[in-house]
């Protein structure tokens, strides 16, 4: 390690750790949801919930550089999608209410790696590290320089945070960093917490996981896991069900349903939308006011026919997650403020 640098464990003040249960008396390593909640949904979800796809360390500081020391069970590589990504570490820097992207440290197919950046602007300002989006996290050490004062986060404009469950999108497959992923740039865009319950390949509507969301503090709930649904007969099968078990336990709680973000307009993709709709449309009738619902075919018609903005016609891009987040923000712009009314 370098010697001009001192070391914290962010598991301690005044580091904070966002959307992650932290490594402690319930849980040995960061996960997304309990272990023994994940084992009773299915083996995917048990085995993606150690990924630490939305979660993010928070603090303030006076140093001019940062070092990580990162340590992973696994070395990850995927043929689709960034290794930044995968299994990096991005880095934000918000000074005077200016936010601003300083770097990546991405470990070369490694279970242990070591890495630092510039932190730009002088004076205290306030760290973002997103951590890797899928790839676990044994251990983070964060290295600052030695004189540096250390201080906690300014905290969220909103005291609950936003739920997201869905698919390998939601999760963040294959955008090129951690934090430009779509649920990462609406919390810093629009200053509130969230939770990633993205799940690549796993999310399907199970019982088991709809009566835990319904246990979470919530602000707001975003559903969009239709991707993961193997027809949309079983779509109709999941959708409202799993809907109105939230909606049984939390009556006021405001749910968005997004359909997934294909540009394709296909027969497919139609029945599917249609599923949603009338979850949505049933919803309303029964005299439900906090419901919303984001057609997700809408969010690349800018950038079509041009650009196709995902890596396989089915992931997106960096530039495809942030036309989702441009698609959903004026929507949770929207449920936010009315929630804080």
């Amino acid at each position: 390690m370098n010697d001009e640098m001192r070391y914290y464990d962010p598991l301690q003040e005044p580091f904070r750790i966002y959307g992650l249960i932290v490594p402690g008396e319930t849980e040995e390593r960061f996960c997304r949801i309990p272990t023994a909640v994940a084992e009773t949904v299915s083996e995917g979800v048990a085995y993606l919930n150690r990924n630490t796809s939305g979660g993010w360390i928070r603090f303030q500081t006076d140093s001019a550089r940062l070092s990580l020391k990162a340590f992973y069970p696994l070395s990850v590589a995927m043929g689709h999608f960034a290794q930044s990504g995968v299994s990096g570490f991005s880095i934000y820097v918000t000074r005077d209410g200016e936010q601003v992207f300083a770097g990546m440290l991405t470990p070369d197919r490694q279970t242990e790696f070591e890495g630092s950046v510039d932190l730009p602007g002088g004076g205290m300002k306030e760290i973002t590290i997103y951590m890797p989006l899928y790839n676990g996290v044994d251990k983070v050490l964060v290295g600052l320089d030695a004189s540096a004062q250390v201080q906690p986060d300014s905290g969220y404009d909103h005291e609950k945070p936003v739920v997201f469950y869905g698919s390998s999108i939601t999760q963040g497959g294959c955008v090129s960093r951690p934090g430009s992923e779509y649920a990462a740039i609406l919390s810093r865009r629009l200053r509130f917490d969230y939770v990633n319950l993205g799940f690549s390949g796993s999310a399907k509507g199970e019982r088991p996981m709809a009566e835990y969301i319904k246990t979470l503090p919530m602000r707001a709930f975003v559903m969009d896991y239709d991707h993961n649904a193997p027809t949309p007969e079983f779509l109709a099968q999941t959708h409202e069900p799993f809907f109105r078990v939230i909606r049984d336990t939390c009556p006021e709680l405001p749910v968005v349903f997004i359909s997934r973000p294909d540009s394709d307009r296909s027969d497919d993709n139609r029945k599917r939308f249609a599923v949603i709709r009338k979850t949505y449309e049933n919803a309303l009738q029964s005299g439900d006011k906090n419901v919303y619902l984001i057609d997700g075919a809408t969010f690349f018609d800018d950038a079509l026919p041009w650009n196709d903005p995902t890596v396989d016609r089915v992931h997106p891009t960096d530039l495809g997650f942030c036309l989702m987040a441009q698609g959903i923000e004026p929507v949770l712009k929207a449920v936010l403020q009315n929630a804080a009314q």
